[in-house]
């Protein structure tokens, strides 16, 4: 039995290169990704986290980023030394996305039929009843009458909708890793706990990885098996969530934890993070 991890990455290091200076976004990030496995990536807008995401599969836009050194593994595989199509069977075939703000992510000029369509023609050429697939992903994300469903536009879905047709795409293409990046943004906390529950039981019935990235420690307990923490584009801290969350052991991670909302509290104001106390890492 092979027990590589799934995803292997190495002292990755992202710049983005602007005409005045140069951003170091991402330094010396080391991880792995294991079969089955749900990671969490948490920390503050900025810190570094989306950037890592998108590194893997090399989405980001050059220039200005620059992928300044490390190595990323995919099942023994080096992403850096991909050409233009492996990595187009990698993306979205292998390691799928699901983006924050579905509004923005579909295109509001296409069916929902027409976009799951293409994602399942592109990377799985073998299926000859496309229709069909489009209502059983849909199906499988709880979108009610789905057959009918599917020949609407974006706009006529609901932000929880949205979410769940942008799931439906990636899992259509039967990824190894999913990567959610911010997946409950701008719903309110009643969708976002549909949302994190349906991504937790597709995670368990398809067997697939899990990178969720997010800034909220309140949703990475009962989701997450292993977090790790970023900041200023490093990963300060890593663990097993529980351990991490019971035993912070860096000044960064313990004030993520603290500036989560209790319920009962007296406290009147939230707290915030004092980035001068905390310095550089």
């Amino acid at each position: 039995m092979n027990n590589e991890p799934i995803l292997q990455v190495r002292d990755l290091r992202v710049d983005f290169v602007l005409e005045d200076r140069t951003i170091e976004a991402v330094r010396s990030a080391s991880f792995n990704v294991d079969e089955g496995e749900t990671v969490a990536i948490v920390g503050e807008s900025g810190s570094g986290k989306s950037v890592t995401a998108l590194a893997l599969t090399r989405l980001l836009p050059v220039p200005p980023a620059q992928l300044k050194g490390g190595e990323i593994l995919f099942r023994g595989e080096n992403v850096m030394a991909m050409d233009s199509a492996r990595l187009r069977r990698l993306r979205g075939g292998q390691i799928a996305y699901i983006f924050q703000e579905p509004s923005t992510s579909l295109n509001p000029v296409f069916t929902v039929r027409s976009q799951i369509a293409e994602a399942i023609r592109l990377h799985r050429p073998e299926v000859t009843k496309v229709d069909d697939e489009v209502v059983r992903w849909l199906d499988a994300v709880g979108i009610y009458d789905a057959a009918k469903r599917m020949n609407d536009y974006p706009h006529q879905l609901s932000g929880g909708m949205q979410q769940r047709v942008m799931i439906a795409m990636a899992l259509a293409c039967q990824p190894d890793v999913l990567v959610a990046d911010e997946p409950t943004t701008a719903l309110d906390v009643t969708i976002q706990a549909q949302i994190m529950d349906l991504l937790g039981s597709l995670k368990d019935k398809f067997g697939m990885a899990v990178i969720l990235i997010t800034h909220n420690f309140g949703i990475v307990s009962g989701f997450a098996a292993r977090v790790l923490v970023m900041y200023r584009g490093r990963i300060v801290e890593q663990g097993p969530t529980a351990e991490v969350l019971r035993h912070p052991q860096h000044a960064y991670t313990r004030a993520l934890i603290d500036c989560i909302p209790r319920l009962g509290s007296r406290e009147r104001r939230l707290r915030t993070i004092d980035h001068a106390a905390i310095g550089d890492v």
